[in-house]
């Protein structure tokens, strides 16, 4: 498929593909657990930031990724001060996201912890990458030390992370609020 074909495919489709060497991925539906850690993550994080010159984006705005040819979508995505929006082929796509947030499933989990954290490094505003798991209350938050440099920090039940680049904390069990895990299943 060519990037042309691409564009053109998305924006008339009714669900989310991305674009990977030549070939239109659709974005699978997401789970019950899944839907309500971004449900909750976009009311904690609009609620923390209302006052500020902060802005929440949900999981169909497109980012601009310099280092692929197009674009790509996170479950969720922030920045503070001025949101910088790109058209590309008549579509618009977000330059600028400081904390880009991937909750994981089963499927996805290998590439959002690899190829497309490594695709998000060329973002250059990119400071924040929150994956959060979807089987127990466990987040890992990497932060942006330098070019080459990433720290990594993992929290569980009971703990409070900070994001920097929101000036904000939040809680794990406050992300995790209304989700029950079960002991066999995850969830």
């Amino acid at each position: 498929m060519t990037l042309e074909e691409y564009f053109e495919l998305d924006r008339h489709a009714e669900g989310r593909f991305e674009y990977h060497d030549g070939f239109a991925v659709e974005m699978s539906g997401v789970s019950v657990q899944h839907g309500d850690l971004e449900a909750n993550l976009m009311t904690i994080l609009k609620n923390e930031l209302a006052l500020r010159d902060c802005k929440v984006n949900p999981a169909n705005v497109r980012i601009k990724v310099p280092k692929l040819p197009t674009y790509s979508y996170a479950d969720l995505s922030a920045l503070c001060g001025k949101r910088i929006i790109e058209q590309v082929s008549g579509l618009e796509v977000l330059v600028n996201p400081s904390l880009i947030v991937e909750i994981l499933s089963p499927s996805t989990e290998g590439y959002d912890r690899g190829d497309k954290f490594n695709n998000y490094k060329s973002i250059e505003s990119f400071r924040e990458y929150l994956l959060i798991s979807q089987n127990k209350k466990f987040v890992t938050l990497f932060t942006k030390h330098n070019e080459k440099f990433w720290f990594q920090s993992e929290y569980g039940a009971g703990e409070a992370f900070k994001l920097e680049s929101l000036d904000c904390e939040l809680s794990v069990d406050e992300v995790n609020q209304g989700i029950n895990f079960d002991s066999e299943t995850g969830f």
